[in-house]
């Protein structure tokens, strides 16, 4: 047995077996930095399921990226057999498993802001950052044990790397023989591996069949490998259009064509329209919206957002669409949720693209929009373009201004602070002609979690334990000081707010970590003059896509339009919906029921209004989950229909 592993085959074999744990080992790094999201549900059944997962997603993963290596090795070719291509071989086997760690590393920090691993358009969605290299820097100081771990998993295999010993097959036949049978064996071994099945007729395991190894969407990220999950998404068509059934059946199942309603809740006045998108701001973080939280004395971190709720309108269930900022903006302002992947990293997003905009200008709107950061950044300047945004003030046009400190006032990382940023944007607001269409996008509430200086100690994250608690009470005093000098402005009573959060963020109690608490945000309409009246509309399912809709009918928009939602004020409550995509699993919510389906089958149904936790799986118990499961699959097919043919908007005949 020595003998053999001192061959190409057993040091090759030994490497590889050094490659699986080293993964292992970085998965345990992934398990422990999300603790508190994976700990809680863990059983000794499920761990024993997810190890079984993971080993066949490892498998698939480790032979792709060793593959040059596996056949370098094992090439029947004696003079490579000499100390400085074994050298060679070396540093590539190092170097490309050192990559994947770090990728999995890298992961264990981020999935905590996407709810996944990351896929090959994790290239994409930073292009436009200039201050990339200080993000990762300030991870890196933040992650210190991470780095550290990964220098010693990089030592480790270039110490631990078996170089095979020269000809010790003896006779040279033997070598050809041995090296030849081998290659013949490993490769439909390595087919089968990579495929995840040797059973014929099956499809390669892809990202989705994460979730037969677990119970929640979320824990597929702790089966799944970040290398597997970018090299399965290379030059994989992002929208396929699936056949759940005929085109006539869809149609009449689900039709994303909104049919405006004028009734008397419908206004002839042009007012004007401030669409807030609040980065992070969950639900979690207002009091007024968890009444039960610590026995009724939850007071939350936002209590401006407190006192507005009192004067606004408010759903009952409200979720966002997605889990990242780039998902918010399609969403809120054009009804387009993010499904698979987000739209601004999608072919579609050069799609014609509807929105608030471009509705609004022929009745006379002038339009703007406003985020803080890089003027390219995050590809909001883009899509605010595309959907026909007049004008768009950044990070530019801001240090343009001699008010203010300019780039003294830059967080260092993503954005303008909040307090400023805002100020500013109530300066340009004065100089609009009404009626206008203002939409902004704040940034302060996001990692790494700072405020500006002078606010150190006097602005806390007490009493609760996650660092974003003080920036949402930043955030949340910079929107006060905003009301409070705009209420003071001629535009003001004539105006409808809209605040929104683009996503969630840090959680702290138990239902804000399942997959209906970590989509769940304050959705707000505000008007006033009281002309919308205030109050929550109870068992009312309210998202992300349902604002377009909303307004669109509070404005006396009089015609038909494209929206994957719904008119919150003239749709009953029993027909309002929500859906959002958690990690190759589509949410539905409808009525009392949450269905979780992965695009093949249901795998999970709960009551979620009254099993908020969601402990009780009642998949294949209900009746309704048919219904359910039905208008889902004419979801997912007008989506991917409409996304492939560019069918966003509606076209004149």
């Amino acid at each position: 047995m020595k003998r053999f592993f001192r061959t190409n085959m057993g040091a090759a074999l030994l490497n590889m077996l050094m490659a699986y744990v080293v993964f292992m080992v970085s998965r345990f790094a992934f398990f422990f930095e999300n603790y508190a999201t994976f700990a809680p549900d863990m059983s000794w059944g499920l761990a024993l399921s997810m190890l079984k997962g993971s080993l066949v997603f490892d498998t698939s993963a480790l032979l792709y990226i060793n593959s040059l290596y596996l056949v370098l090795m094992l090439l029947p070719w004696g003079r490579k057999e000499v100390p400085g291509f074994h050298r060679f071989l070396k540093w590539l086997f190092v170097v490309i498993n050192s990559i994947g760690v770090a990728l999995n590393l890298g992961d264990a920090v981020y999935v905590a802001y996407t709810g996944r691993r990351s896929t090959v358009t994790v290239f994409s969605e930073f292009v436009n950052e200039n201050n990339i290299a200080s993000i990762f820097l300030t991870e890196f100081v933040n992650h210190w044990y991470l780095v550290l771990l990964f220098v010693v998993i990089v030592a480790l295999m270039w110490l631990c790397y078996r170089t095979p010993d020269k000809c010790v097959w003896g006779k040279r036949w033997r070598y050809y023989v041995a090296q030849t049978v081998t290659l013949l064996v490993l490769a439909p071994l390595a087919i089968i591996g990579i495929r995840g099945s040797a059973t014929a007729g099956t499809r390669p395991i892809t990202i989705s069949n994460a979730n037969e190894y677990v119970n929640r969407p979320i824990e597929g990220t702790l089966v799944l490998n970040t290398p597997f999950s970018i090299i399965r998404s290379i030059g994989k068509k992002v929208f396929v259009t699936p056949d759940y059934m005929s085109m006539e059946e869809m149609r009449r199942t689900y039709e994303p064509i909104i049919t405006p309603v004028n009734d008397s809740l419908t206004t002839s006045q042009k007012k004007n329209v401030v669409v807030i998108i609040v980065e992070s701001m969950g639900k979690e973080y207002i009091g007024s919206l968890n009444p039960d939280l610590e026995g009724g004395k939850y007071k939350g971190y936002m209590p401006f957002m407190d006192s507005l709720l009192t004067k606004s309108l408010t759903f009952e269930y409200t979720f966002a669409n997605g889990r990242i900022s780039m998902d918010a903006m399609p969403s809120v302002l054009s009804g387009i949720p993010m499904m698979v992947e987000p739209f601004f990293l999608t072919p579609a997003s050069l799609n014609d693209v509807g929105g608030l905009p471009k509705m609004l200008k022929p009745r006379g709107y002038f339009s703007a929009f406003f985020h803080g950061g890089h003027n390219i950044s995050m590809g909001f300047s883009a899509f605010a373009h595309a959907i026909g945004y007049e004008k768009y003030f950044g990070l530019n046009e801001y240090c343009d201004s001699p008010k203010y400190g300019g780039m003294d006032d830059f967080d260092g990382k993503w954005a303008i602070w909040d307090e400023p940023f805002l100020q500013y944007t109530l300066d340009e607001i004065e100089k609009f002609k009404q009626p206008f269409l203002v939409s902004m996008f704040t940034a302060s509430s996001h990692h790494p979690y700072h405020i500006p200086e002078q606010y150190v100690g006097k602005i806390t994250s007490e009493p609760g334990n996650q660092p974003i608690y003080k920036c949402v009470r930043y955030t949340d005093m910079a929107l006060r000081k905003f009301f409070e000098r705009a209420s003071k402005q001629p535009w003001f009573n004539n105006t409808i707010f809209v605040l929104v959060a683009d996503h969630t963020n840090q959680n702290e109690h138990a239902f804000y970590k399942t997959e209906q608490g970590l989509y769940s945000i304050p959705i707000i309409f505000y008007t006033p003059d009281g002309s919308i009246k205030p109050g929550m509309m109870k068992n009312v399912i309210a998202q992300q896509t349902d604002i377009t809709p909303t307004l669109m009918h509070i404005l006396g928009y009089d015609k038909p339009y494209v929206a994957f939602g719904c008119d919150l004020l003239s749709t009953p409550a029993e027909k309002t919906w929500a859906f959002n995509y958690n990690n190759g699993v589509y949410q539905y919510f409808k009525g009392d029921l949450m269905l979780q389906f992965d695009g093949t089958k249901s795998i999970a149904l709960y009551r979620f209004k009254t099993d908020p936790l969601l402990k009780q799986n009642l998949v294949g118990k209900l009746p309704e989950q048919a219904a359910l499961e039905h208008q889902l699959k004419a979801l997912i097919q007008q989506y991917m229909y409409r996304m492939n043919t560019n069918n966003l908007v509606l076209r004149s005949k």
